[in-house]
């Protein structure tokens, strides 16, 4: 498996969209945290997914990619923020590995391969959130983030169950 940034230019590629969009309902749909709830509203994530790849492909945001020599299987993009005093730092968001891949390393080579990402960019600092009831707290503690922020019943993932939403930060060298 290997990590590789996408070049503004290779959004268009319509296997990568195609790939991208699969994983994100498998993961959605297999409970993952990442801006849905199962079942996944496949026309919401396509719109959200087109947007994020038009910030990639306007040089707004990076995204980083796993590719297993077939498909890509995994994605997250690191996000930044308008204006000068941020510049520093990073968001990173929509951390997915298609839930086939999942368990054998792929989840860490592709969070490594986006911290080596903001070491190139000369970033400082990367930033994400997770929702609590998830046990993702250990997997990004484990490469180095740390829980700053906790923000209760950020996330409604039904009518009657709430979660808190955690932000982690790590320091870069």
């Amino acid at each position: 498996m290997e990590y590789v940034v996408v070049d503004p230019d290779g959004v268009s590629d319509p296997g990568l969209q195609t790939d991208l969009l699969d994983n994100w309902i498998a993961a959605t749909d297999a409970g993952g945290s990442v801006g849905f709830t199962a079942p996944a509203p496949v026309h919401l994530v396509a719109e959200t997914l087109d947007l994020a790849l038009e910030r990639v492909a306007g040089g707004k945001d990076l995204l980083g990619v796993l590719h297993n020599g077939e498909r890509y299987v995994g994605m997250g993009l690191l996000v930044g923020k308008e204006g000068p005093l941020s510049q520093h730092w990073r968001t990173v968001l929509r951390v997915m590995v298609h839930p086939k891949f999942q368990g054998g390393g792929a989840g860490r080579l592709l969070m490594n391969g986006l911290r080596q990402s903001a070491v190139d960019l000369g970033l400082e600092q990367l930033q994400l959130t997770i929702r609590d009831g998830n046990s993702l707290e250990e997997f990004y503690q484990r490469l180095g983030y740390r829980i700053v922020g906790n923000h209760p019943r950020a996330v409604r993932v039904a009518p009657d169950d709430y979660r808190d939403e955690l932000m982690l930060v790590t320091d870069l060298p």
